[in-house]
């Protein structure tokens, strides 16, 4: 059985985090992230967030966990920010990007044009020999996690060649095929 949930977080410089009834606020350089929380309670002391839950009911074992995850992945958030990196495998994928419009060319009869929100920074890397990159980043862990899942969605990877979009770094799990 895991205990993440009785660690404490260590709050960064720069980082302010306030706890308002069932509303936590954390704010850093990057931007302000909020997150209603239940069956725990949530303080701050000596420069450190610590999360408690009432008793050991499993409810309150898995929330307790889970707000201690969340309530971290907000303080990383604001203080160093989150990376996604997809890449594109296949003979004439492409990826380009203006401002917050993101386009990617699939072997569709048509492109896949694609607005991101505001909060998080696009960019796309084409350089010759290698596969397009795209590279999302911004602040909140779940939104930028929401949109590369989103991406990779239009053309996942396939088995037998891998080609589609799939993470940078990712293992692909490959099939034999035809034998002759």
């Amino acid at each position: 059985m895991s205990r993440i949930g009785n660690n404490p977080i260590a709050i960064p410089e720069g980082v302010s985090v306030e706890v308002n009834e069932s509303i936590i606020t954390v704010k850093g350089k990057l931007g302000e992230l909020t997150q209603e929380f239940s069956a725990v309670a949530i303080k701050i002391e000596d420069g450190q967030v610590w999360v408690t839950r009432p008793s050991d009911s499993k409810e309150h074992k898995a929330k307790h966990g889970l707000y201690r995850a969340l309530v971290l992945n907000m303080v990383k958030g604001v203080s160093t920010g989150w990376t996604k990196e997809l890449e594109l495998v296949g003979v004439g994928y492409r990826a380009s990007n203006q401002g917050q419009k993101l386009e990617l060319a699939l072997g569709f009869s048509h492109n896949i044009v694609l607005d991101l929100a505001e909060e998080v920074k696009l960019e796309t890397i084409s350089d010759k020999g290698k596969n397009p990159i795209i590279k999302l980043t911004s602040f909140d862990k779940q939104l930028v996690g929401q949109i590369a899942a989103k991406i990779r969605g239009f053309r996942r990877p396939e088995p037998y060649k891998g080609k589609g979009i799939k993470f940078v770094g990712e293992q692909l799990r490959r099939k034999a095929g035809k034998s002759a």
